[in-house]
């Protein structure tokens, strides 16, 4: 089963999530390299404000391992000429081969100013981003990550996908739930195979609770969609991958990694090192690694104070003592599978006055609606 991304085959039909903080070089290495090198794994979310205007965090965001194939950026900007710029910057300077923009993001400091899963309400602006990213990407195939919309009373995802095909987007991506929605409820997958069925031209993947290879497995069987986007689900589990990757080849059938409390924290200090080596700094990969500690260590019987001890480690040597501390031959504990990150929903999504008054009027979204924040 393969997924085409433009001229890249993507096999199987699978692709890591952008999430600002966490897909980083490192550990898309981790993921790869349980996946076999197979599926498409795409960076953190990239401000093209920020790119365009060469911000040293930024350009170091973008760096790819020489064995990434293709490179996948995510961007996500606001105004058209701004965007432009930044994938003619990616097409002139080689700097990845697939381009992801974002308009998923529901965080409210994005989508009080009109940014993130608040923009795809304005038709004609939504028009003008595409239009002028894929305008300028050349021979690089532009996808969209979307949500189903600001709110139950505003969906926008049909009207955002007929709009992405008729600009030459190449593929969407949707969460299956709405801004409003957050993180929290359950994902609607029946809008993912509503999305398939209206855009027939080109590949649908579906994004929400796919906490397992068996979620995948299941959601394209149920949507029809052509692919999965998988985030929160790998938190603390990059072995996800591999579980994929046998479901995809095995038609559903392949063994689920159930790794001992040893085997987790061998990869939780190979994660700590592999950051510590992309910055350059043992310790700041160390407290950089701190928030995976309990996504790692979700299920096993970790006291309080271990954990505690685990998120202010400040060297491997540390890291690696406190882990031979505890109870390594656990097996894997049951339940662990199931969400991990923000769960959290909430009623309102706070927007630009009078911004839900017209969807075709000629709405912009200043700059600091380009915050470096992540989500969709």
């Amino acid at each position: 089963m393969t997924l085409q991304i433009g001229p890249h085959s993507v096999q199987p039909p699978v692709v890591l999530a952008p999430m600002a903080g966490i897909t980083n070089a490192p550990f898309r290495t981790l993921c790869r390299e349980f996946s076999g090198g197979k599926g498409l794994f795409v960076s953190e979310m990239i401000t093209t404000r920020a790119l365009v205007e060469r911000d040293a965090k930024t350009m170091r965001l973008i760096h790819f391992d020489g064995t990434e194939k293709p490179r996948s950026i995510q961007l996500y900007g606001v105004d058209p000429v701004t965007v432009g710029k930044a994938v003619r910057m990616i097409v002139d300077e080689d700097l990845a081969d697939h381009i992801d923009l974002n308009f998923g993001c529901p965080v409210p400091k994005v989508t009080r100013k009109g940014g993130g899963s608040a923009l795809p309400y304005k038709r004609n602006l939504l028009r003008s981003i595409l239009r002028e990213a894929v305008g300028n990407a050349g021979a690089l195939p532009v996808t969209m990550k979307m949500r189903k919309g600001i709110d139950d009373d505003h969906i926008t995802f049909l009207d955002a996908g007929r709009i992405a095909v008729e600009e030459g987007v190449t593929a969407i991506a949707l969460h299956g739930r709405t801004a409003a929605q957050h993180y929290g409820g359950t994902a609607d997958w029946e809008a993912i195979a509503r999305l398939k069925e209206a855009v027939p031209e080109i590949p649908v993947l579906g994004n929400g609770d796919i906490w397992s290879a068996e979620d995948a497995v299941r959601m394209m069987r149920e949507t029809g969609c052509d692919g999965v986007v998988v985030g929160r689900g790998c938190l603390g589990r990059p072995w996800l991958f591999g579980d994929l990757v046998a479901a995809f080849e095995e038609g559903g059938n392949g063994a689920s990694a159930r790794p001992t409390l040893r085997e987790v924290a061998r990869v939780m200090v190979r994660h700590a090192q592999l950051l510590g080596e992309w910055l350059e700094d043992e310790e700041r990969g160390v407290i950089d690694f701190r928030k995976h500690v309990a996504w790692y260590t979700k299920g096993f019987a970790v006291g309080s104070e271990s954990r505690k001890k685990l998120a202010i480690a400040s060297s491997l040597d540390e890291m690696d003592a406190l882990l031979s501390e505890l109870d390594l031959d656990q097996p894997w504990p049951v339940g662990a599978d199931g969400p991990r990150g923000r769960t959290s929903g909430r009623n309102r999504v706070v927007l630009p006055e009078g911004w839900l008054d017209d969807p075709y009027d000629c709405a912009t979204v200043g700059a600091e609606a380009e915050l470096d924040t992540s989500g969709g």
